[in-house]
């Protein structure tokens, strides 16, 4: 599906929409109500900050090896990028953010 939208719009346009959905969806997300974020992937990460509005991020305590939680106006988020965390890294890191925020 997505070399299917690169191939139709362009790469750079298909990353474009893609970004901009996760950025639209974090702040619907925030604005009713969610508190705490675990996102993965280094451009998915910049897009929901970017949605969030996240101009300060204050560091926390490790989720993973590589994953600080960070906060920020009462949210809580975990912003993974790479290889960082194992196979239980989500349901793990979501519980940390429990506390966090």
């Amino acid at each position: 599906m997505v070399r299917a939208a690169q191939d139709a719009f362009g790469s750079q346009a298909a990353a474009d929409a893609i970004e901009g959905l996760f950025a639209t969806l974090s702040a619907t997300l925030a604005a009713r109500g969610v508190r705490r974020f675990v996102v993965a992937g280094g451009e998915t990460s910049g897009a929901v900050v970017k949605g969030l509005q996240a101009v300060v991020l204050n560091i926390g305590p490790r989720a993973a090896a590589g994953v600080p939680l960070v906060q920020t106006r009462g949210l809580a988020l975990a912003l993974k990028s790479g290889t960082f965390g194992g196979p239980a890294f989500f349901r793990e890191t979501l519980k940390k953010t429990e506390t966090a925020g």
